[in-house]
């Protein structure tokens, strides 16, 4: 059985899988059918996939002029949506990602990135990210719709 534990790291029948190629190819074949379930797909083949938490661990944070860019753990680069920015048990913030099919997780040292960009509005007790001139709300529930 394939698992991804709650970092990030891939394991193959509880070895990790060291081979940053292999990881990557398997990012790129990730999905998550109907059922919720985490599959990777690639030509003929498929199997299922435990995620212990979110598939994806979001390892920087870097705010631009009218976006904010996050790095992910196989290294790929995507524009945050904030609309998706929630946070789950134990204040640990959460995001979708690969337009918005999949779960990411932010790691400390890049919530400690985002928390420098996120403000609080004691009339509503709520904080919010603002970017690009629009606040978004962040919501908190667990990831995945738990």
């Amino acid at each position: 059985m394939i698992t991804i534990d709650k970092d990030g790291v891939w394991f193959y029948q509880g070895n990790e899988i060291f081979r940053r190629d292999i990881v990557r190819l398997f990012y790129d074949h990730l999905k998550r059918d109907p059922s919720g379930t985490y599959v990777i797909e690639l030509d003929n083949d498929r199997s299922e996939v435990a995620v212990e938490d979110a598939p994806y661990v979001v390892t920087a944070v870097d705010k631009k002029d009218t976006s904010i860019e996050i790095v992910l753990n196989d290294s790929r680069r995507e524009t945050l949506d904030p609309a998706t920015l929630r946070m789950g048990r134990d204040n640990v913030p959460y995001c979708t990602v690969r337009e918005g099919t999949l779960d990411a997780r932010f790691s400390r040292a890049a919530y400690y990135q985002m928390a420098a960009f996120i403000e609080y509005e004691g009339d509503a007790d709520a904080f919010y990210l603002s970017v690009n001139n629009t606040n978004y709300y962040i919501d908190e529930h667990k990831p995945g719709g738990e």
